[in-house]
């Protein structure tokens, strides 16, 4: 089982990685074409090549129609994506002063507790957001630039948010099973189970 979850969670993790780096890809080369854009019509207005900046720009040369869209879309997806990577390794930041202190039992129940919470939370997310999908859905709502419906970012969105919810539940019921029996199930701290 795991298994399952440690390899759903590093799945996501890299379609997380490809949707950053198309994004990336995406603002390079829409600040790019915004560039030349500007710089073709510079060469219009002072008649400097002026067919040729023309015929460029009639060609579709400027920033890239719709990348604000896009990348909203992108980067919600994004950080749903990595949640269950860093679930599952334990990577979430966390402020040990006060745990550190505590006998490994005490200290296995607070991480429990803490897996728990988030666990809720996580299904909290992914429950809201599927409530915002299904409202989109029923409005129509498209986007201003690209036409493209708000629904379609909202599932997006979900998929990953109901893996991080998933996996936030295994974590949850393993560090519980942890705090019962003692024993070590999952990494801690982001180290290898």
């Amino acid at each position: 089982m795991q298994r399952f979850f440690q390899t759903l969670a590093r799945v996501f993790a890299y379609l997380g990685g490809a949707m950053l780096v198309a994004l990336v890809l995406l603002t390079c080369l829409s600040v790019l074409g915004r560039k030349a854009s500007d710089l073709l019509h510079g060469m219009l207005a002072r008649d400097l090549f002026a067919g040729t900046a023309q015929a460029l720009l009639d060609a579709g040369i400027g920033p890239v129609k719709g990348d604000i869209e896009l990348i909203e879309a992108g980067i919600a997806f994004a950080i749903f994506a990595f949640l269950p990577l860093c679930q599952i390794k334990s990577g979430h930041a966390a402020v040990d002063m006060f745990a550190n202190r505590l006998p490994p039992r005490a200290d296995r129940i607070l991480r429990a507790l803490t897996e728990v919470v988030f666990a809720a939370v996580l299904v909290l997310i992914a429950v809201q957001l599927g409530a915002g999908m299904q409202s989109e859905l029923r409005s129509g709502q498209t986007t201003f630039l690209l036409q493209f419906p708000l629904w379609w970012a909202y599932a997006l969105s979900l998929t990953a948010a109901v893996v991080a919810a998933l996996v936030a539940v295994y974590v949850a019921l393993m560090r519980m099973a942890e705090a019962v029996t003692g024993r070590a199930l999952l990494p801690v701290e982001g180290t290898e189970a």
